[in-house]
């Protein structure tokens, strides 16, 4: 018995809009109706400050809730997500670029400016697409820029189910490889939706405008490509071996406490500079750098603990194919070319204090080695 996927025909590419659509929408809806503390995020130069509500821990509560109930009560079915996984895909690809080239447009109308400098005004229009022209656009008062996590990081929740749905139907049982996956990949969706408040200090949402390279990486990256080693677990129902099991866990929980840790002590001490860290008073280097606790250590650990989480689910998969680990490798170049942008920025930002930390915190994501 197997699930063959479906072959891409205009009847199935019409089913993945509705689909894919009405997904977005109710999400988008989800996020203007539903209460949610308001937070302020960081303000920019000019002194406007953004204010963002949250509500995607409900969101995210109330989806888990509908999918077990409409799974076990109703005839509702996860496979739908399975077989038509590659009209979804490219019906997400054509959302992206659409949804890019409107705020281009209308950016250019409202910001004329806002686009970065190029000598060469025949690549411009190519680098508003890409890096985008707004920092926060907005429609109807919601955020486009964090919304689109909540379409990503649920869809990658609901594509990951899907993958467990099938593997029941097929075998009986949910395989402890599986559920293992599932398991952390779960609490890593719930974490980020938990801690999303401290998303408004991240370097996307203060520095980065809003165009094709992070609308692509929200609405296509995470959810079809972050999902690739569900599809590999599917078939595999063989036991793990206790040690790996143990080894696994240890390397997911270890990765967790890095990573979740250093993004909370940085959140922390920007809302109270007075924060303890680790039962000590935050040390700063000059009142602006964080030198306490995992930022004493290395100036990256929070990516290094990002890449064990990733890692952690992906040698479930074993190493029958090395497909399963495109997404870790790619991640791991994209995370160490990203730590030395950012750290091209923090230099001409800080100047001598960062140089000053760099001598404090010596290692960029592995301490003795990077």
């Amino acid at each position: 018995m197997s699930y063959p996927l479906q072959p891409v025909t205009l009847s199935s590419l019409g089913l993945a809009v509705l689909l894919f659509g009405g997904f977005v929408a109710a999400l988008f809806l989800g996020s203007i109706v539903l209460p949610g503390a308001v937070h302020t995020g960081v303000c920019q130069p000019d002194g406007t400050c953004q204010r963002y509500k949250l509500n995607g821990l409900l969101l995210f509560v109330l989806l888990t809730g509908l999918v077990i109930i409409g799974t076990w009560g109703t005839r509702f079915s996860l496979l739908i997500v399975y077989t038509h996984f590659w009209s979804l895909c490219i019906v997400a690809n054509a959302f992206a670029c659409l949804l890019t080239v409107l705020l281009v447009y209308r950016g250019r109308r409202t910001q004329p400016h806002a686009g970065s400098a190029a000598t060469d005004g025949r690549y411009q229009i190519l680098r508003e697409l890409w890096y985008g022209t707004e920092l926060n656009p907005s429609w109807l008062d919601v955020d486009l820029k964090l919304f689109s996590y909540r379409p990503s990081l649920l869809g990658l929740g609901l594509i990951n189910a899907a993958f467990a749905y099938v593997q029941y139907q097929l075998y009986g049982c949910i395989s402890l490889r599986m559920g293992l996956y599932q398991l952390f990949t779960l609490v890593y969706l719930a974490n980020y939706f938990q801690f999303e408040y401290g998303m408004l200090h991240t370097w996307d949402i203060m520095a980065e405008r809003f165009g094709w390279m992070l609308i692509w990486g929200d609405y296509v990256v995470v959810p079809f490509c972050y999902s690739l080693p569900g599809w590999f677990l599917i078939d595999q129902t063989e036991a793990l071996p206790p040690l790996s099991i143990v080894g696994l866990i240890a390397l997911y929980l270890g990765g967790f406490w890095l990573f979740r840790g250093a993004n909370e002590q940085k959140h922390r001490y920007k809302r109270d500079p007075d924060a303890r860290i680790w039962g000590q008073p935050a040390t700063t280097i000059g009142g602006k750098l964080l030198v306490s606790g995992f930022w004493g250590i290395g100036r990256k650990l929070n990516y290094t603990g990002e890449l064990c989480m990733y890692y952690a689910w992906t040698l479930l998969c074993g190493f029958d194919s090395l497909v399963p680990y495109a997404l870790p490798l790619w991640l791991m170049a994209f995370l160490m070319h990203r730590a030395r942008r950012d750290e091209q920025r923090c230099q001409q930002k800080y100047g001598a204090l960062w140089t000053l930390y760099c001598r404090r915190a010596r290692f960029r994501m592995l301490p003795y080695l990077y």
